[in-house]
């Protein structure tokens, strides 16, 4: 079971820029930091517009003059504090990411981003440089990894139940954006305009939660080269992407496909991942967090469930349940988990310990996963703009 008396001695503290009155994603950060006592929000910079930003920060409970009207005055005034932030949490448009980031960490800041992470391969390697040059933790919010059952999908793989990896297969389709719903969703707009969003939709919004997925179950996987094709059937959203199929080739020999797409009409969500290997399949479906499908031929399917004496326990992850089996667990508790290890990894940088062996030793989504993505997507790009070409993977 989950631990519930882990916390820090005193609970890192932590602003936000973004994440305001309106946000899709504000509420579940706050919610997921608070959960197990590692983050206590004290200041924020929520809203472009000032006087918004400052009435939901007091609605919310943060003093007046702690609710600020951009992130680079709130970086300089908690600076002078002896009681200021020691964490950010990054819940804008993907356009403010880098530069956000950026100046956190010059300002001795750790920081939780949103992904994508920036919009280059180049300003993912910056920020990696930046991280381990001030020794601050960047964790990125690929929020369905704290799920246990993706862990006990990395365990089984690594000891050998599935066999030889030959297949992934990774999806993430749901079918929210099929008409032109940016019209009257500021939330969407944003996310289809390329000054903002960047050079992708589909891909950078939820493909690479598709992608991580895979990279978290096996862990040494690289992509040798792939294929990228992408459409935008609401014209209007041209040139990024409403629907993407990448096909791609592993360096152990193995393949894989990932269909992201926000026009799959009728669907509510539709992340899956499907790993098969030379003697079993598992499978994991995102509208089920709490099972795991394990297929060896030859034998009955079985249908493993969070929670159960069964399951390995070698990663504390594994075990790690807010509640006992059978209680429906989601994306809450998935957020939860990763905003606990954001928070004892920051404890430990904070106590001395360097920032690149802490990433090494303790598992959570980090700014070289961050990086990751971003490449992954730049590839796609060059794939999908040069006429749906095999690219070599750079």
């Amino acid at each position: 079971m989950f631990n519930e008396e882990l916390h820090l001695e005193q609970p890192l503290r932590w602003g936000m820029v973004g994440g305001g009155r309106g946000s899709q994603i504000g509420y579940i950060h706050r919610n997921s930091a608070l959960r197990s006592r590692m983050f206590d929000l004290v200041a924020a910079a929520f809203d472009i517009d000032p006087e918004r930003g400052r009435a939901f920060g007091e609605n919310w409970g943060i003093a007046g003059e702690r609710c600020y009207p951009d992130y680079k005055t709130m970086f300089a005034e908690e600076a002078k504090r002896p009681d200021g932030i020691q964490a950010v949490t990054i819940a804008t448009p993907n356009n403010m990411h880098y530069e956000i980031c950026k100046a956190a960490l010059n300002a001795g800041l750790h920081v939780v981003c949103e992904k994508p992470l920036c919009f280059t391969a180049a300003e993912a390697e910056e920020l990696v440089a930046l991280s381990k040059e001030k020794n601050r933790v960047v964790g990125v919010t690929y929020g369905y990894t704290g799920a246990p059952m993706i862990h006990q999908a990395r365990e089984m793989i690594a000891r050998g139940d599935l066999g030889e990896i030959r297949i992934i297969n990774m999806q993430f389709a749901h079918g929210y954006h099929c008409q032109e719903v940016e019209k009257n969703d500021a939330g969407t707009k944003w996310r289809v305009t390329p000054a903002a969003a960047g050079p992708t939709y589909v891909l950078g919004d939820i493909g690479t939660h598709a992608l991580y997925l895979a990279e978290v179950m096996i862990p040494d996987l690289e992509i040798a080269n792939l294929m990228c094709a992408r459409q935008s059937f609401v014209k209007s959203r041209a040139p990024l992407e409403d629907n993407a199929f990448v096909l791609m080739n592993f360096t152990n020999g193995a393949v894989g496909n990932l269909w992201a797409s926000c026009v799959n009409a009728g669907s509510t969500h539709q992340q899956k991942i499907r790993v098969i290997g030379s003697k079993a399949s598992i499978e994991w479906w995102d509208e089920h967090p709490s099972q795991l499908i394990f297929a060896e031929q030859g034998k009955p399917v079985q249908i493993l469930d969070r929670g159960q004496g069964y399951l390995y326990n070698d990663d504390e992850l594994v075990n790690n349940n807010r509640m006992g089996g059978g209680h429906a667990e989601g994306l809450f508790e998935s957020w939860a988990t990763l905003y606990t290890r954001f928070g004892v990894a920051m404890d430990r940088v904070n106590k001395g310990e360097n920032v690149a062996d802490v990433m090494d030793q303790y598992w959570f989504p980090n700014v070289i996963d961050g990086a990751k993505g971003v490449r992954f997507i730049e590839n796609c790009v060059r794939s999908a703009d040069g006429g749906s070409a095999w690219v070599d993977y750079e």
